[in-house]
């Protein structure tokens, strides 16, 4: 069935997850804020925690214009589920639900496509906490089985990514943090290094901002360059919302706009 107002689904979601927080009397569940790999493009270098679930979701719409035809993307779902194993150790699960539109000189085509995006399987290992002036690290890794996506986003070649995210604290309120690693998909059996920078601060307790950079440099291709900046607000401790915005700094992308939600459901 195809989905008419994405956003409309986006708005109930959020609201459902704001009343089910509100309901709780404004307890917070665990005592440390929560610590999400949302919005932004850099990974948290830090696990979830042993028997703790943490779902991040949230929608965005994507628009890229060349010689009159745009290219319109939207991701309803962006769904990624955190659980911990053990205290170094999450398993991770993801899947994304997309529609895709072309349009020549404003007129829109009839070839729609919208699916599943290949399912994302991975974990997260803790390497080393902040000391001394070196970064916590973790290690990050990723497969995208081919069987799990809908025909029209479906690769010929299952894709596998890995990345090492490591993070600064700057000052009581502020932070850096970036990925380095590489990637294998899209059809192309060539290797694309990655890598993240984003600076957070926080305004308060609960309010907070972030601008970042990001891309990827294939080996036979041109390298591609982006820029977002967004807010997060938490609820509770176990819930954050976030906003954001960005578009590319090389060809590829005019607009990239999104919102979501991330909460915790802590062990017992």
């Amino acid at each position: 069935m195809k989905t008419k107002n994405p956003y409309l689904l986006i708005t109930m979601l959020l609201f459902s997850i704001v009343v089910s927080a509100q309901s709780d009397n404004g307890n917070t569940t665990s005592s440390e804020p929560l610590i999400t790999d949302r919005p932004d493009a850099t990974e948290a270098s830090s696990t979830v925690g042993k028997g703790v679930l943490q779902i991040e979701t949230g929608g965005l719409y994507e628009s890229f214009e060349d010689n009159s035809v745009q290219f319109q993307s939207y991701t309803y779902n962006t769904t990624l589920v955190r659980y911990g194993i053990l205290d170094n150790i999450e398993l991770r699960l993801g899947w994304d639900f997309v529609e895709g539109v072309t349009k020549i000189n404003g007129n829109k085509l009839d070839n729609v496509t919208s699916g599943l995006s290949p399912l994302l399987l991975g974990v997260k290992i803790d390497i080393s906490e902040e000391k001394n002036g070196m970064p916590e690290i973790a290690l990050i890794g990723h497969v995208f089985p081919i069987f799990s996506a809908s025909r029209d986003y479906r690769p010929e070649t299952t894709g596998v990514d890995f990345r090492f995210s490591l993070s600064h604290t700057l000052s009581e309120k502020s932070s850096l943090g970036y990925n380095i690693g590489a990637e294998w998909g899209n059809d192309s059996p060539e290797a694309a290094a990655i890598y993240t920078l984003a600076y957070g601060y926080s305004f308060t307790d609960k309010f907070g901002f972030y601008a970042e950079l990001y891309g990827d440099l294939p080996e036979d291709s041109s390298a591609n360059h982006y820029w977002d900046a967004g807010f997060t607000y938490l609820v509770s401790n176990d819930l954050q919302l976030d906003t954001y915005v960005g578009t590319s700094i090389t060809e590829g992308q005019d607009l990239l706009i999104g919102l979501g939600a991330s909460f915790r459901i802590p062990s017992n």
